[in-house]
């Protein structure tokens, strides 16, 4: 495997992280939901003081790329009078909360979301930094295949559940002991080593423990997952996908006039509030048959130091070759960033070429290495068949 280095930490508004471009100053929108007047000063910001790219991670954070040292200050101050920057880098990093995006206007979903934030902003937990909490109360769920590690969810009795990420089954909770049984929980992982070393997540913490504890145990199953949206009409607005998960500021200040707002998603998709048709521009994934909403990539090569190949090109050359049921993945290292969960077919960039990984992650032994890229490109298709 090639060797990178692991910084046990994410980009933050407060604390960027260098890449070749330049800073990556990360936002968490509060609620996973910009208004308009948030939306279209972060692409005003973001073509001042950065290059005017913006990521959409699998977190459903925003990312503002091409920050200088000298221009971080500014954006920060910018930011901050459109209530986007966290008084202080703890309550910052700790407030990583995933919100289901179809919620409706005063629903569970939506409420004890901010709660939660709410109580993450106000309580030292001494967490992980990759460490979160997902709030997918509808009917279906559709954060089942989303990072988090505490999960507020749906049962299939239609109760609210807390349940721990890697647990099948979560406690049945009344609504007003949901947030303080999170934070119990959260409580719990930390005090029994789960955060040692700063990278702990909770299903990997609770297949090592000798026993999960009975007050956070519960026998209620979680409602049906649904499969991630594709691009389309629900009843909350128009979901857009982004081409690989980013886009420039005049596609963002464009979505910002549509009003009243739009919400992030981790699929790299956002949801533009109260619409009625598809909008079109530049950049904007509008059908669910796109063959780029089969592909992910992360930055690659030579905006990511860590990167050993060229990704995104790659990625969109190869996309309309694959199979309506196949996702590939094309990572610029080991690590996989972009995308840390398995995928049908998996090119790992190393030093030798690319590592050919099948129904595993950037980080499973690989049935192919070293690759030339050109013999991935002289034939697409033959990649994603049973060779």
């Amino acid at each position: 495997m090639s060797a990178f280095a692991i910084k046990g930490w994410c980009p933050s508004a407060l604390r960027p992280m260098p890449s070749g471009d330049g800073l990556v100053v990360r936002l968490r929108p509060r609620g996973g939901r910009l208004s308009a007047e948030q939306a279209a000063g972060i692409a005003e910001l973001s073509q001042r003081h950065g290059n005017g790219v913006l990521d959409l991670t699998g977190r459903a954070n925003l990312q503002i790329r091409g920050v200088s040292e000298a221009s971080h200050v500014p954006l920060i101050e910018g930011l901050d009078r459109l209530g986007l920057v966290d008084a202080e880098l703890q309550s910052e990093t700790q407030r990583n909360v995933l919100v289901a995006p179809f919620w409706r206007e005063g629903d569970d979903t939506q409420s004890l979301g901010a709660e939660l934030e709410q109580a993450l902003a106000r309580r030292p937990l001494g967490l992980p930094e990759k460490f979160g909490f997902a709030v997918d109360c509808g009917e279906s769920r559709v954060l089942a295949q989303a990072p988090a590690d505490i999960r507020i969810e749906r049962g299939a009795d239609g109760s609210l559940i807390l349940r721990a990420d890697g647990a099948s089954r979560g406690r049945k909770l009344v609504r007003e002991g949901v947030v303080p049984g999170a934070l119990a929980l959260a409580e719990w992982f930390v005090a029994s080593g789960g955060a040692r070393n700063g990278r702990g997540r909770m299903a990997a913490h609770i297949a090592n423990v000798a026993k999960f504890p009975p007050a956070f145990a519960g026998e209620t199953l979680p409602a049906a997952s649904l499969a991630a949206p594709g691009p389309g009409l629900y009843a909350a607005g128009a979901l857009v996908g982004l081409a690989l998960g980013q886009l420039q500021s005049a596609t963002l200040a464009y979505l910002s006039s549509l009003e009243p707002g739009l919400r992030l998603t981790p699929w790299r998709m956002l949801l533009v509030e109260s619409l009625r048709a598809m909008p079109q521009h530049d950049g904007l994934v509008t059908h669910a048959d796109d063959p780029l909403l089969r592909v992910v990539a992360c930055t690659g090569a030579p905006i990511c130091p860590q990167a050993f190949a060229e990704t995104r090109g790659l990625a969109a050359t190869l996309g309309p070759h694959v199979p309506p049921d196949i996702r590939l993945h094309v990572s610029g290292c080991a690590k996989g960033c972009a995308h840390p969960a398995t995928s049908a077919v998996t090119l790992v960039g190393t030093p030798d070429g690319f590592d050919i990984v099948r129904d595993g992650s950037a980080r499973d032994v690989p049935m192919m290495r070293g690759i030339d890229p050109g013999e991935i490109l002289a034939d697409p298709s033959a990649w994603f068949g049973g060779r």
